[in-house]
């Protein structure tokens, strides 16, 4: 089967690229927190840097443990024996997805690997639009047709997918849509998977957030990691939660047993660091606090921006995404479909995005997923003022970046085409520039 280096992770190359050979791209492209490590998890993971062994398959002790009390803080009871440890969520989904087999829906639009690994399970998906302004979750209505035409071809969904919050769209589902999809796969006996990994990003910290798990215990698998909330991705660690039924823990096992013959075990080292950062220390818990306030801040002022150049968009409720409606601007550009209008904005105006339907939207939506964690600052010096100052937004290079974008977004260049401009030298800014 051939397949393409994900997206998300093929943009990343693209501004990595660029910035080497001295051009400016603005990078909105990669879902990255785009913070300094705690230095309180530096010294647990040197602490146990000489640890080399496997380790259990499901993970070490204290972290299941230690995610298990993540949880029970978060309102579901949990024991270290129904998780699982692996090195990132993104793994732990693609054993699932395994496991659980046979076809699967999905939000449209959504995160791109999920159907992608469906696809190299060879599991047929089915892409549900979401209900307007809940991203993340299938609508219940348009589910519910899903699964009477799944059964009636022979081929009944197994699974269903959410994501809490959403990426792309960084806006969060309502209560009662969760209720409802839990309905239904209680109804039809689908197991839900929640991608949760944005949970401690929701902007408004009282905001009514629900896991399915809470709604339809005996039926969800929760997933989370540390890559979003602390900024962690490079070290690839996550845990997933199962049901405490019979039917979760054959589930469980059958994800030990894929994980035994892929990834054999987490890295010790870092599983010692996770189960520190799962227990939620007070300095931790300050250093989420504040990258959760940093993240609503910049989506605000990058929203502004979009707004003034007449894109039209959902305001977002978690993480550090936007999802855009930008037919006015594609019809300044002169292009018709999402990828060409991405294109346009890269190769002719240093700004990097996705396209929609890079996340299984109909590319004539003319949507774009705007990832704004990588505007903090080039070294963590500048991400560290970041996370520090009272108005971000003020810092010189932050500052900048808005201006970048709004001058590739307002028709400053609206007459580019591809094939005529080469990009621009990269302006690099200093930490000291506002003094």
């Amino acid at each position: 089967m051939s397949m393409s280096v994900s997206a998300t992770l093929a943009i990343n190359d693209e501004v990595a690229r660029r910035h080497s050979a001295g051009l400016s791209c603005l990078p909105l492209g990669f879902g990255e927190a785009g913070l300094p490590v705690h230095p309180l998890l530096t010294a647990e993971l040197s602490r146990w840097s000489g640890v080399a062994s496997y380790g259990p398959v499901t993970g070490i002790a204290a972290l299941r443990e230690a995610a298990a009390g993540y949880w029970q803080r978060r309102g579901l009871h949990t024991t270290a024996d129904q998780v699982i440890a692996g090195p990132g969520s993104k793994a732990l989904l693609w054993a699932v997805l395994r496991a659980c087999g046979g076809a699967v829906a999905l939000p449209r639009p959504s995160w791109v690997s999920y159907a992608a690994q469906a696809a190299l399970h060879g599991l047929p998906v089915h892409l549900v639009p979401t209900p307007p302004g809940q991203g993340g979750a299938p609508d219940p209505e348009r589910l519910a047709t899903v699964i009477k035409a799944a059964e009636a071809a022979g081929q009944p969904l197994t699974t269903v997918v959410l994501t809490l919050p959403d990426n792309p769209t960084g806006t969060l589902a309502a209560r009662n849509t969760i209720a409802a999809v839990c309905e239904l796969a209680r109804k039809h006996n689908l197991t839900v998977v929640s991608d949760e990994i944005y949970r401690d990003l929701v902007h408004d910290a009282h905001a009514d957030f629900v896991s399915p798990a809470e709604l339809a215990p005996e039926r969800v698998v929760v997933t989370t990691g540390l890559s979003k909330s602390l900024a962690l991705g490079g070290w690839r660690t996550g845990v997933a939660r199962f049901p405490a039924t019979p039917a979760g823990d054959s589930l469980r096992a059958d994800v030990a047993a894929i994980a035994s013959e892929v990834w054999s075990a987490p890295a010790q080292p870092i599983q010692r660091a996770a189960a520190l950062a799962f227990t939620e220390p007070a300095a931790l818990r300050e250093r989420v606090r504040d990258s959760r306030r940093l993240h609503a801040r910049i989506v605000a002022a990058v929203a502004d921006v979009l707004i003034e150049a007449g894109a039209r968009l959902t305001y977002p409720s978690g993480g550090f995404y936007l999802y855009p409606d930008m037919r006015e601007l594609a019809g300044r550009f002169g292009v018709a479909d999402d990828t060409e209008l991405a294109a346009v904005l890269l190769y002719r105006c240093d700004m990097a995005s996705l396209p929609g339907s890079t996340f299984g939207d109909d590319p004539a939506a003319l949507r774009l997923r705007i990832a704004t964690g990588l505007l903090y600052g080039d070294d963590d010096e500048q991400r560290t003022a970041a996370l520090q100052a009272e108005d971000p937004v003020r810092l010189p290079w932050i500052a900048d970046h808005l201006h970048q974008l709004n001058l590739a977004l307002t028709g400053a260049r609206a007459d580019a085409r591809p094939g005529r401009r080469e990009p621009r030298p990269r302006r690099t800014s200093s930490p000291h520039d506002a003094s």
